[in-house]
């Protein structure tokens, strides 16, 4: 993302939790807010690019489709992106949920984007107090869009601008109320393909340094090998010449094979790996519709030690 610019796949992820929730049977994620979060002019620029997506890669099923309703829910489901952001917002959200049971006092969400858990989950904020980490521009746009909406922020919601690849996370002790001897509970989805690996390791390793053993925090992650599958590669590299017209091109992937001995040497345990046929069995199967597993994403969760 450029330096003064707010995150545009921001957009797009709420994009399609709004719209799977308005539009899809069986729900994966439910988030009847995120739609609110943009404008008509935003959401008909994103059914275009989804579109004109769609005719590039299945111009015969996009033929098919007897009106743009249908041809939208189509690219939405053949788009694994769609199903990346759906499940991944389910798996943190089960994990942190489970978490606050056990006496979590603190939600930090880690680029945070349009994410709307303070507005739609007001009963959770009885028993946690949730932080907004995001890029300063990111943040200032939603900061902005909440306030045309007349939302009412809740005061247990606390915004925290960070530019993660100019400082580190422990600023956000001196930057909000956070307190780094309450047990809390992170989440970092759609962020660290962005990265650098040194940025996404030193990010980690903050989590574990301002927050006291059995904390946790949940993360999506990029597998870029998958040994033996050629067009999984192709599918990939489509993906990303897309995100980096976009200006946001993919930096780094993890190698599951070394995952628990990188969070190791950061201070954390390895919990659960979820890889794309973990995912496709908890979330996917059974779906009579095109929404399925990435073959290259996996979902981490790891605690503090």
């Amino acid at each position: 993302m450029e330096k003064n610019n707010f995150s545009l796949t921001a957009l797009g992820t709420a994009f399609m939790r709004g719209y799977h929730t308005r539009n899809d049977d069986s729900l994966i994620f439910c988030d009847p807010l995120a739609y609110g979060l943009l404008t008509e002019k935003e959401r008909s620029l994103i059914s275009e690019h989804l579109m004109d997506r769609l005719k590039s890669v299945d111009a015969g099923g996009a033929a098919l489709c007897p009106d743009e309703a249908s041809a939208l829910r189509r690219a939405l489901q053949l788009y694994t992106g769609a199903s990346t952001v759906l499940s991944r917002a389910r798996y943190a959200d089960e994990a942190l949920r489970k978490a606050i049971g056990q006496g979590i006092e603190q939600y930090v969400i880690l680029g945070a984007g349009m994410d709307t858990f303070a507005f739609r989950c007001p009963k959770a904020l009885k028993k946690v107090k949730v932080f907004e980490v995001d890029h300063p521009a990111t943040q200032a746009f939603k900061r902005n869009r909440i306030a045309e909406l007349d939302w009412k922020v809740p005061p247990q919601l606390h915004f925290v601008p960070l530019d993660f690849t100019q400082s580190s996370l422990e600023e956000i002790e001196a930057r909000s109320p956070y307190d780094p001897t309450a047990p809390t509970f992170f989440s970092w989805l759609g962020v660290t393909y962005y990265l650098s690996r040194d940025t996404v390791l030193d990010t980690l390793a903050a989590v574990a340094r301002i927050s006291p053993a059995g904390s946790m925090v949940v993360f999506d992650y990029l597998q870029p090998s998958l040994p033996g599958s050629v067009k999984a590669a192709e599918r990939l590299k489509v993906i990303a010449d897309s995100l980096k017209a976009l200006g946001e091109p993919l930096l780094t992937g993890l190698d599951p094979a070394s995952l628990g001995d990188d969070l190791e040497g950061v201070g954390l345990r390895l919990l659960e790996d979820l890889g794309p046929a973990h995912i496709q069995g908890r979330y996917f199967e059974g779906r009579k519709d095109g929404y399925r597993a990435s073959e290259h994403i996996h979902f981490a969760l790891a605690a503090v030690e």
